[in-house]
Formats: C-alpha cells, structure tokens, sequence
C-alpha cells in the first residue's frame, strides 16, 4: 500500500464497511428534516435509510447541504496528527455540490499548517456510485503502491471516461430540484415517459433523451451503454448499478447487463443514499462503466 492517504466523501454511494475494509477514510454528508440534521448513513445503521425513505412518504421532503470548509479542515487536521501521511482526496463532483470549493480552500489552510505534509483535493466530477467506481478504481492503484502524483495524475486522466446513465419513475422529485420543469414532469408522469440523464464532462446532470415506460428506458440506457463502453458488447469492466429503494429493478437491470456484455463478470448494486435520493427521490436507477470520454 502507498505511504499516503486515500479518501473520499458519504456520496460514493457504497457501505462504510466497504471504506473500512480498504481503509478509506470518509467525511459525511447530512440531511436535513423539519430543523433536525441526520447523516448521509452508508449503512452503518439498518434503519437509517428506511427511515429516510419514510420521511420522503410522509411528505417531509429532506434538505442538504455542502459540506463546510471547517469541517474539511477538521477532517484533514485530524488525518494529518493521527498519521503524519500525505491526503488525495477525491471529492463529490463540483458540478453538483459546492463541496469541492470548500474542500480546496481546506487544504491551502492545512497545507500552511502543515508545511512537511501535503493535501492534495480532485473533484470527481462523478456522483453516487459511479463516484464509488473512480474511488474503487483508484483504491486499486493505491494498494498497489501506485505513487501520489502518478495516482492523482491518474484520476485526473481517467474521471471523464467513467459513464453515468439514469432514469427515474418518480419525477416530482427532479421537478423539484429544478432537473426538470413542471410542465414537463407532469406531462411524463402522464404518459409514462422516463426522462434519460447523464453526467457530462462537467460533472453535471443532463437529460438527453427520454422513452415510454421502465423497460425501454433500460433498453435505450444499455443502448447508450453498448456506444461509450470501452469495446463496446465486448466490455469486460467493472459495472456498478445503483438505486433509490427498487432493488428488485436494480436486478432486472443486471441481469440484462449481463446477457448483453457477457465479458462482464463485475456487477455490484447499491443503494443510492440519501444525499443524492434527497433529489431523485425513490425510483431512479443508475449505471456505471468506463467508457470513451464524456462529452458536455
């Protein structure tokens, strides 16, 4: 493993016991509802994404927020006295959230503080598992000894191959975000039409296309998918997929990934948490790969 350290932020979307086992040091994201603060969970408790999820049925819509240049500083410090190590952070994408900001401006107060260390903060631009695969990927690097230049260098050459498409069954929640219109939303939610998005090369979140009903959206998503894939149905990558409380979606998904790219061997599903349901609300499914590079 490198003599420095790796981490990343809640939004990866994967279980805190993942980060623990690969000793990924986090930073949590929070929700909010009714003035009261919870955290992005990852896992760690059972109950925490049902409850989020009964917040959502109950019509108390969750509120976020970036997180703030003192909690990166204290994140950092903390890091830096514990293990007197170097920190590549890669951070939650800038196209999304504010974060990333805040996250450089805590680091030039650290790297002054700590003259004989060195943070060192990558923005993403990725978002919920697909977040999760570039900091999986270069885990991978980082285990393997890959140097802190060569590993930033690393995700800098490589952030923009890694592909987000999604659609959602539930577009109240985009419409509230200002993803989509009103008029839009209601006119889809009528007549079925799930809005196709992706994450361009700026880290943002575009629709793209649209198509009538679940199955077809899935379909027009492997469709995009088979294009951008590195090698295209021969694809042998990592695919991660995640959801926002449609698991049994979630494995159809997979399993059609499987049939169409029979080299692929690696399908993880995750759960979307909550920082990003919080504006896709329930029904949204996602997938990842590496591909040629995103466009805007």
């Amino acid at each position: 493993m490198s003599d420095y350290i790796l981490s990343c932020e809640s939004t990866i979307d994967m279980p805190y016991s993942y980060c623990v086992e690969r000793g990924l040091p986090v930073i949590f994201y929070t929700y909010a509802v009714n003035n009261e603060s919870y955290p992005d969970d990852m896992g760690r408790d059972p109950k925490a994404l049902p409850q989020f999820y009964e917040f959502i049925a109950q019509n108390n819509i969750p509120s976020t927020s970036q997180v703030n240049q003192f909690q990166y500083e204290e994140f950092f410090r903390d890091l830096i006295e514990k293990n007197n190590k170097d920190i590549l952070h890669i951070v939650f994408s800038s196209g999304l959230s504010g974060s990333y900001n805040q996250a450089v401006e805590a680091a030039k107060t650290i790297n002054a503080e700590f003259p004989n260390r060195k943070v060192e903060v990558i923005d993403s631009l990725a978002a919920s598992s697909g977040y999760g695969l570039l900091v999986d990927e270069a885990a991978d690097l980082w285990e393997g000894g890959m140097s802190f230049d060569d590993l930033s260098k690393w995700v800098y050459d490589n952030r923009n191959k890694l592909h987000h498409q999604f659609f959602s069954t539930e577009l109240k929640y985009l419409r509230r975000t200002g993803r989509i219109s009103g008029p839009t939303a209601t006119v889809a939610t009528a007549l079925r039409i799930c809005p196709i998005m992706k994450i361009n090369n700026k880290g943002k979140i575009i629709a793209y296309d649209k198509a009538f009903g679940k199955k077809r959206a899935v379909e027009k998503s492997l469709d995009t998918m088979e294009k951008n894939a590195v090698d295209g149905k021969n694809y042998s990558g990592k695919v991660f997929i995640s959801h926002s409380n449609t698991l049994k979606d979630a494995e159809k998904v997979a399993a059609e990934i499987k049939e169409r790219f029979p080299n692929v061997k690696d399908v993880r599903i995750f759960n979307i948490g909550t920082i990003i349901a919080a504006h896709t609300g329930p029904g949204t499914i996602a997938i990842f790969f590496n591909g040629n590079e995103r466009t805007e």
